[in-house]
């Protein structure tokens, strides 16, 4: 990145003075020892010494004190046109910043009280009886008068190197002419040429993932725009689902700018401005904002070139100037698999990297947090890290965070666990391909169906309690390798105005930039209909229906909902949903089947006794699993497996929860109340 006064400094002199100008500290150095006079002291010997670099005679009286005078001001001129290569930053810094003298010198006398013990003990000698190891204003107004620079107390008290924070003063207790001059251990180690950094600024790049070439181009075309000194947008927010993308973004706009990246936490410490020039760095200011919040961007003081956030999907920013919004997008299926490969290696074959780009719909860090993940899986089993290890640690939720707003669902179900009539099946097995394709589904359509798609899907599953709609939803995650997540409407409803909107909002950020699965159990509850308006509490209860039609529309992730009616859904909800799966009461023919899903082999039942009470007992999965946990709990207190007795007793109980006798031609012997066959 250019300095803006690069190109004012003057060329290295070709054809310099006979004597090469000292350092700036020594003439000051040299002017205030005019007093000096051999055998006073180590630090007065010091002193002399610098007046010899001057080329100034050793002794004190007037006309001594008037030629020291002289040639500090000579040696001035020379170091203002050639400085000595040991100042060269302090010289660059000093035209970039405006300084007047006595801030420069103010810079140079403390910046050599840190790094050369002579000179602190020098300005103790000096400055006695206030006895400071640091250059006073009293003693630079003195310094700069000597120089032919009067009113120095006003320059450095309101001048640019103390509203930069190049220079602190300090203590604020002490009359202003008593006040020392301090620099930032940053500042100091900069002017050497050194890396240093502040409190609440990290300087490390490596860790950050690789980003997809589509953001690359977009990074150069972004900086290409901050570049231009045409009154335009010199803010830029960037945001991504993890901040570790959003940082290597801004890594890669800050190289394209020829400068590299400072990640800043906080509020931008006193002297971060001057500190970024002089290192070449661009200010990236990282903060996370919640959904609904507006923060005010804080100004760096001294710095004038771009600046980037580094943020998340949600929440705004203000500042004096105009904001440029870049949004990361997810990758296409092709750069994924680039990323795959990137981060997994070649242990893979190119079409196993393929399906997993087509099933993770991830951005860069995402997919780097997953790999590392799944080698780490791997490693624990003993085995080379493949698919199906990308798969469970992305089902177990890692860097899937959503609070206590959901809750994790992160059991396998297999296939033989869901009992499905052939029709609803066959709905399911389309809800996932239509999940499977979402990302690519409208790029080969009409114009029409491109525009303002999003890849999100919504499915509504309603049916009777116990039928199967959350294992189903189970299911569904299971075959996608994305986690479930079951949202806790405790946690979510609110009776304040807009908690529960702004807790929604929260949600659907957070699951949008994990890529999960939303499951809304008795979602009703939530997207009910909209009334008329009677009182404040019908307005404000419309409001959240409203935002909920409008915000899941929105979404770019999966989202399921369960319930027990579809008439209790506004009618706008409808044209939402992209799928509407009944689940129907079990027929007997798909209860024996979840009798025998449920019993497994612990059990002594006979085919008829299955058929028998499959017929008679019209209860649904839940109910069925209800009764199967109470039965084997019996059978368990008599050490033996299930049997019909077990069975029926348990069925006996479970109608009596449900509040109906135990059905007729259920038992077919009655007087039955033990099986006698001992567990194996």
């Amino acid at each position: 990145m250019k300095r803006p006064e690069d190109s004012a400094l003057p060329p290295p002199a070709l054809a310099a003075a006979a004597t090469p100008a000292p350092a700036l500290a020594d003439i000051g150095f040299a002017c205030l020892g005019e007093g000096c006079s051999p055998g006073q002291g180590a630090e007065a010997d010091w002193l002399l010494g610098r007046r010899e670099r001057l080329g100034a005679p050793g002794v004190a009286d007037r006309d001594g004190r008037a030629e020291v005078e002289g040639r500090a001001r000579a040696a001035l001129a020379r170091w203002l046109r050639d400085p000595p290569a040991a100042d060269h930053a302090l010289h660059a810094l000093a035209r970039h910043e405006r300084l007047a003298l006595a801030e420069t010198m103010a810079i140079a006398l403390a910046r050599a009280s840190e790094l050369e013990p002579m000179a602190a003990r020098a300005l103790i000698w000096l400055q006695h009886p206030v006895g400071e190891t640091r250059p006073t204003l009293g003693l630079l107004a003195r310094l700069c008068e000597a120089l032919g620079e009067p009113a120095a107390l006003a320059a450095l008290a309101g001048g640019g190197a103390q509203a930069h924070g190049l220079i602190q003063l300090a203590p604020e207790d002490r009359p202003l002419c008593e006040r020392s001059v301090r620099l930032a251990l940053p500042i100091v180690l900069a002017l050497e040429g050194r890396e240093g950094c502040f409190a609440g600024v990290e300087l490390r790049t490596d860790g950050l993932p690789a980003l997809a070439p589509s953001a690359l181009e977009a990074a150069r075309r972004h900086a290409a725009g901050l570049a231009r000194d045409d009154g335009g947008a010199r803010v830029l927010v960037i945001r991504a689902a993890l901040e570790r993308e959003a940082r290597a973004a801004a890594t890669r706009v800050a190289e394209a700018l020829g400068a590299r990246p400072a990640f800043i936490t906080g509020a931008p410490p006193p002297g971060l401005g001057p500190w970024l020039w002089l290192r070449r760095r661009l200010p990236v200011l990282c903060i996370r904002t919640a959904p609904g919040d507006h923060h005010r961007l804080p100004e760096i003081a001294g710095h004038r070139g771009p600046l980037l956030v580094a943020s998340g999907s949600d929440g705004g920013f203000e500042a004096d100037g105009a904001i440029t919004q870049w949004r990361l997008p997810v990758p296409p299926v092709t750069e994924r698999t680039q990323l795959w490969r990137g981060s997994l290696g070649d242990v893979l074959a190119p079409a196993a990297l393929e399906r997993l780009a087509r099933t993770h719909r991830h951005g860069a860090g995402r997919i780097v947090e997953l790999a590392q993940a799944a080698r780490s899986a791997a490693a624990r089993a003993g085995e080379a890290v493949d698919g199906r290890h990308v798969g469970a640690v992305a089902r177990s939720g890692v860097g899937a965070e959503l609070g206590a707003l959901a809750e994790l669902l992160d059991e396998d179900i297999a296939d033989d666990a869901l009992v499905l009539v052939p029709a609803l099946r066959e709905a399911l097995d389309a809800l996932l391909v239509r999940c499977r394709l979402r990302d690519t589904l409208a790029d080969a359509l009409g114009c029409a169906a491109r525009t303002r798609y999003r890849p999100g899907v919504r499915a509504l599953f309603v049916g009777p309690s116990g039928t199967g709609k959350t294992l189903a939803a189970s299911w569904v995650a299971t075959r996608l390798g994305l986690p479930l997540f079951r949202v806790d409407l405790a946690s979510i409803t609110s009776k304040y105005i807009g908690e529960t909107e702004k807790n929604l909002s929260e949600l659907f950020a957070r699951a949008g930039d994990a890529e999960v699965v939303l499951l809304f159990d008795e979602a009703d509850s939530l997207f009910g209909k909209r009334t008329d308006v009677k009182d404040a509490n019908d307005r404000f209860a419309n409001q959240q229906t409203n935002y909920l039609l409008q915000r899941i529309e929105s979404h770019e992730g999966i989202v399921v909902l369960t319930s027990n009616s579809r008439a209790r859904f506004d009618p706008a909800f409808t044209r939402r949903l992209d799928a509407i799966l009944d689940f129907p009461a079990p027929g007997p023919e798909e209860r024996r089947t979840l009798w025998l899903a449920h019993l497994g082999d612990a059990h002594t039942l006979d085919a008829a006794a299955l058929n028998r009470i499959a017929a008679a007992c019209d209860l649904a999965g839940g109910d069925i699993r209800n009764v199967v946990l109470a039965a084997a709990a019996r059978a368990h207190g008599h050490d033996r497996r299930i049997g019909e007795a077990d069975l029926l007793a348990a069925l006996a109980a479970e109608y009596r929860k449900l509040g109906k006798p135990l059905p007729t031609g259920a038992d077919a012997h009655p007087s039955r109340t033990d099986d006698k066959e001992p567990r194996p």
